[in-house]
């Protein structure tokens, strides 16, 4: 196994230890940001991370992915300092999260100039910084595979062939974007092995599920929380049966959860929440009360913890 980059340092896979799969410091849209800064508040967000971390922390958490890419407002300095702050690894990527939209400067560029850049950050480091990316993100949404995701899709491909890191892809099962989306890994030649598809836990559909794993992909049970998309109850009914059926060494359960994010005004947040569209949201909350209610069905014990929270990230970061 090949060591495993993180915003402060590689480190021995061994290293990693108890880690969250899908999780954000912050996300934003980095255009408005960068057009109206006044309209952040640094100090708030910087607080809200560390507070997530050292709460995840407290949970026996080592390590946190942050697949946070370009146009969710990647900034590997604030990881950085988030990881300072609290002692907790955080494993940065590279690619470019996109439901359609494409500027100008990668429409106007073919897939290899696009994955020469994922490469760059991959190789020599992101952002003007030497901390370097540890694997790749894509992402397919309710506008379905399109030319321009199958193009991010495409390069993200070409850039894990020429270095060995893995994919991360964003999938939306409500519209069955992952066939799709594993159709375009294969035809590249990518060793389906090294694709993570999140998201899988939105979807109750166990056929849906299995003919996804049963390519040898990992599948992400990674939004707890967000209960627009499926209920907490729910989701602990379709990860008791995949456990059942023996699918644990392709795993991964999380709460894709943001310490801050912007695609919201306030009020509209609070809203949310209180028609029950988010519930509990955090990072912690898998630890909280979705492990408890795992153990209670008898599907969870501490061998398959050690193998979700531990071996498979593990396993598909470091190959």
């Amino acid at each position: 196994m090949s060591a495993v980059q993180t915003v402060t340092g590689p480190v021995a896979p061994e290293q990693l230890g108890v880690t969250l799969i899908h999780e954000h410091l912050r996300f934003r849209d980095e255009a408005v940001a960068a057009q109206w800064p006044e309209r952040y508040d640094e100090r708030a967000e910087m607080a809200a991370a560390v507070q997530a971390v050292r709460a995840a922390k407290e949970r026996g958490v080592q390590t946190i992915v942050d697949p946070t890419a370009m146009f969710g407002g990647r900034d590997v300095r604030f990881m950085r300092a988030v990881a300072e702050a609290t002692g907790v690894q955080i494993v940065p990527c590279t690619g470019i999260y996109s439901y359609d939209h494409l500027p100008p400067y990668f429409a106007n560029r073919d897939i290899d100039e696009m994955a020469e850049h994922f490469v760059a950050d991959i190789e020599d480091g992101i952002q003007g910084t030497e901390i370097r990316a540890a694997f790749i993100k894509c992402a397919a949404d309710a506008a379905g595979v399109s030319a321009n995701v199958e193009k991010i899709h495409r390069a993200a491909a070409r850039a894990s062939l020429r270095t060995g890191v893995p994919i991360m892809a964003h999938s939306m099962p409500a519209v069955g974007t992952g066939p799709r989306q594993l159709e375009i890994f294969r035809e590249e030649g990518v060793e389906l092995s090294r694709v993570q598809i999140a998201h899988c836990g939105d979807s109750s559909d166990l056929g849906y599920l299995t003919a996804l794993l049963d390519q040898g992909i990992y599948a992400g049970l990674d939004r707890y929380g967000l209960e627009v998309f499926l209920p907490i109850e729910q989701r602990n009914e379709i990860a008791a049966e995949l456990l059942r059926r023996g699918y644990r060494s392709q795993l991964f359960l999380g709460q894709d959860f943001c310490a801050s994010i912007d695609w919201f005004a306030p009020a509209a947040a609070e809203a949310m929440v209180a028609q029950g569209a988010v519930r509990n949201w955090s990072m912690t909350l898998i630890f909280d009360e979705v492990l408890p209610a795992l153990r209670e069905q008898g599907v969870f014990d501490e061998e398959t913890f050690a193998e979700l929270f531990i071996a498979n990230p593990r396993r598909w970061l470091a190959g």
